[in-house]
């Protein structure tokens, strides 16, 4: 599976991460490229709403400006302590 998935804000960046298609001016996409862009948003809304959850649960990392390698290291934590509230063990 190559890089992470992106919204279409990256476009640009096809050569590193996975981007939708975007729909031509005044065309339709091709069924493939459909089929492409659902399994793709079904992708990223697993990341979406794992994101969300984590930052309505600790406000603290809301508006953390950390390099993002940096910040794994307290999202793991945050991830273990949610996991433990809501009873999970994946």
């Amino acid at each position: 599976m190559p890089g992470p998935w992106a919204d279409l804000g990256y476009e640009g960046e096809a050569d590193t991460i996975v981007v939708a298609f975007k729909k031509p001016k005044n065309e339709k996409l091709g069924g493939i490229q459909q089929q492409f862009n659902r399994a793709h948003n079904r992708l990223r809304a697993v990341g979406e709403r794992g994101n969300s959850l984590l930052k309505t649960t600790f406000k603290a990392l809301r508006n953390i400006s950390l390099c993002p390698w940096k910040i794994g290291d307290i999202v793991a934590a945050a991830l273990v302590i949610l996991h433990i509230n809501h009873q999970r063990t994946t």
